[in-house]
């Protein structure tokens, strides 16, 4: 029974068309013409049925609020309730900030899938050198082994697709034209297995009169789909394209002669053992005359290939194992290009953070979910904020601030931290700031570019800091630099007992360690282009400087000396008794050597820096026109409950609906209110089995409470049909809900499935 997904955990069981039995009435005993009127009533009453069918469907108003982010982008901000003078402003500079963003994104998966694309364009090229050299005796052993890359993706499913889509073109580009990608749900035998084969082979192949032939001759190609007809073809398309290749002194991967066919099984897990094996022995024996090269997909663990392969078949494979980047790595340097950097102005808050990477690190590790949900983060921000037209280049807010309205200003003095700046001010700037918008938008290009220099100096100093606590034991601070760029976003660092612990073991790190670390942070300091933190690389430069000049042999050799002096004597009692005394001289006198002097230094300048940079974004003035902080907002489109709005829309329609005349008392029946909305409220007040002549009966009440009863019988009799007809849709619809299902115990009955108001 296939499934498809409306939200995380929830999963809609869909009734094969193949195996639906449809109910026909069986004639019996009773005559023809009883046949045909029962046909012709049951027309009837479906045909009433249909005509009630209206826009207060379930889909209706169960998929309205969904609908809110299908909306063209330009239609959510020109035609949502926050509409305002700047709205198609507003929309472009997001359009705009966005593009950067995706393109950076791109550039970025393109250069961490570098390395893997390239080890394996060699392999291909590689192994399929041996089909010309096949006069070779080793050669020729590998001739009869196939082989096969093993690429280990990681559970990131996906993402998947997209890398499968960048490696066929990377190989169509550099090895064969003649690149292939099956999934198992599109092969569940080998018949289908070969057809899908097949048909892609042909359809990738470059040349277009090959194509037209084969378009003639599609349904003889899916009948006659075998190893031996596809060696046929692919000996005709390789002598076809042979002779006119042109002759070049460097001949590339793409320009042989054979070049070979490769397969790529992109969920090698799924795929039926059976049907593995079978290909598996019937292109092995072909292999020497039709080049296959296997890439399989792997998203749990290359033992898996043992699993399914028996050692008779696996050993008909050459294998070698090729691992893509860790989902962890590539989200840190996501989040190092995208929010680690001035590049982008828009930043987000730590709650918002944390919801992002708490669906990447506890459902489905997928970086293209993570980028949506930080695309999505863009739009409300652009959206639910009037400010946000200033979410832009410096230079470009700036010319922005000089034409803002009346309103926009008003929106700035509203700022809380606006607010709390000006009551730090003097009382005759505070009137100023209030009252004339000229000195306003003077100030406010003034704390944007504040902001802009706090950021600069906010992410350079964050890396110094991780340089330092990212090798500490236990990694008091976190391990990756999201953990530490969450604790410094969530309030002051240096308040939590981490930071204290963590400064603590800084103080014990050797001179080597130390050395080391401070280089890294010279580097940073260095590649960045800003230099509002010139000095301090200078200071730590000296720091360096004087690591490397200091001179501890002679302290070493006064040591050693007079740890000889008290160890004259070779007696056990009087050389535990000189070892107790240094000990005790050794805690009394408590002198430093220039060494633990030093490095003390090291680590009150670095926690000077930390003190003096790594306040929390809320602290700065005008910090909202940059920052998102509705993390409500994002987890309730990002983690959907389909339950609970199932339960608010069924029990309250007035919620989504927005119709004033839905609106009831708590526990009141609106007649007016949807179909399946009123059978749902009148099932909650039932038992375990609903009796469904009682609950048509009640539902015919409510149905009927305002109308007038007209005296007409036909009028009377065709209403209670209709009524009937709505009542069996409504049931029906519970039921596919999972509400309700029909039960043995008694035929007219049905038992709920749900309890506790949802």
């Amino acid at each position: 029974m296939a499934t498809s997904s409306v939200s995380k955990g929830c999963f809609v069981f869909k009734p094969s068309f193949k195996k639906r039995k449809i109910s026909v009435p069986v004639a019996g005993r009773k005559g023809k013409a009883e046949n045909e009127q029962q046909k012709t009533f049951c027309s009837q009453r479906w045909g009433r049925f249909a005509a009630c069918f209206n826009p207060s469907h379930l889909f209706y108003q169960f998929l309205l609020p969904i609908q809110k982010y299908q909306f063209p982008e330009k239609d959510y901000f020109s035609k949502g309730k926050n509409e305002s003078e700047d709205s198609k402003l507003r929309f472009e500079t997001y359009h705009l900030l966005w593009q950067q963003m995706k393109s950076e994104t791109e550039q970025l998966q393109e250069e961490l899938n570098k390395n893997l694309f390239d080890s394996l364009i060699q392999f291909l090229q590689k192994s399929h050198s041996g089909f010309h050299n096949s006069n070779d005796w080793s050669c020729q052993i590998k001739l009869k082994e196939i082989p096969t890359a093993a690429l280990i993706l990681g559970v990131n499913v996906t993402d998947h697709d997209l890398i499968f889509r960048s490696l066929t073109e990377a190989i169509q580009n550099n090895v064969t034209p003649h690149v292939v990608a099956l999934k198992a749900k599109d092969c569940p035998d080998i018949k289908h297995f070969l057809q899908k084969f097949v048909t892609q082979l042909t359809e990738c192949c470059g040349n277009v009169k090959a194509k037209e032939e084969e378009s003639v001759e599609v349904t003889q190609r899916k009948t006659n789909c075998s190893m031996d007809s596809l060696t046929a073809w692919y000996k005709a398309v390789t002598k076809k394209t042979g002779p006119k290749m042109p002759s070049k002194k460097r001949i590339t991967s793409s320009q042989w002669q054979s070049p070979p066919v490769v397969l790529i099984l992109k969920d090698m897990e799924s795929f039926s053992t059976k049907v593995l094996q079978d290909f598996i022995i019937i292109s092995s024996q072909h292999l020497h005359e039709f080049p296959l090269i296997l890439i399989f997909g792997i998203a749990t663990s290359p033992i898996i290939i043992h699993r399914l392969l028996p050692h008779a078949v696996s050993s008909l494979l050459c294998i070698e194992l090729f691992q893509s980047l860790s989902c962890k790595e590539h989200l840190t340097t996501i989040l190092d290009k995208l929010l680690l950097t001035t590049q982008f102005p828009f930043k987000i808050n730590e709650k918002v953070l944390q919801v992002l990477t708490n669906i990447f690190l506890y459902h489905d590790f997928s970086i293209q979910n993570f980028i949506k949900g930080l695309q999505l983060s863009l739009l409300e921000h652009f959206y639910s904020q009037p400010l946000s037209v200033l979410c832009c280049n410096l230079l470009e807010a700036k010319k922005r601030i000089n034409f803002l309205s009346f309103n926009q200003c008003e929106h700035i003095r509203r700022l809380p931290s606006f607010r709390r700046y000006v009551e730090k001010q003097a009382s005759e700037k505070q009137v100023a700031l209030l009252t004339n918008e000229r000195i306003l938008k003077v100030e406010t290009q003034s704390l944007l570019e504040n902001l802009h220099v706090y950021h600069v100096n906010y992410f350079l100093v964050l890396r110094c800091l991780h340089n330092f606590t990212s090798s500490l034991p236990k990694y008091p601070l976190g391990r990756q630099i999201r953990e530490l760029y969450c604790a410094c976003l969530e309030k002051s660092i240096w308040d939590s007992e981490d930071y204290g612990s963590a400064l603590q073991l800084l103080r014990m790190l050797a001179k080597d360690e130390l050395m080391t670390i401070l280089k890294k942070c010279v580097k940073v300091f260095n590649a960045s282009s800003e230099k509002q933190l010139g000095g301090t690389a200078k200071k730590i430069e000296e720091f360096l400087a004087e690591f490397q000049n200091l001179d501890e042999a002679k302290e070493e050799e006064d040591a050693s000396g007079s740890q000889s002096k008290g160890l004259q004597k070779t007696d056990l009692y009087h050389l535990q008794k000189s070892l107790l005394e240094m000990k005790e001289l050794r805690r009394t006198s408590k002198k430093q050597t220039k060494f633990e002097i030093l490095r003390e230094k090291v680590v009150n300048f670095i926690d000077s820096l930390v003190r003096e940079y790594l306040l929390p974004p809320e602290t700065q003035p005008l910090h909202e026109v940059v920052y998102f902080s509705s993390a409500h907002s994002l987890r309730e489109h990002l983690n959907a409950a389909p339950r609970i709005t199932l339960h608010t829309a069924l029990n309250n329609p007035y919620y989504y609906l927005k119709n004033e005349a839905l609106k009831s008392e708590e526990g009141c029946i609106p007649n007016i209110a949807p179909d399946i909305c009123i059978a749902y409220k009148l099932h909650l007040e039932c038992s375990r089995l609903i009796n469904l002549v009682d609950w048509s009966e009640a539902f015919a009440t409510v149905v009927t409470a305002a109308e007038q009863m007209d005296g007409n019988a036909s009028t009377s009799e065709e209403r209670n049909e209709i009524i009937h007809a709505r009542f069996v849709r409504a049931v029906s619809e519970l039921e596919l809900l999972g509400f309700i299902k029909p039960t043995k115990q008694k035929t007219d009955h049905v038992a709920r499935l749900t309890w506790g108001g949802c």
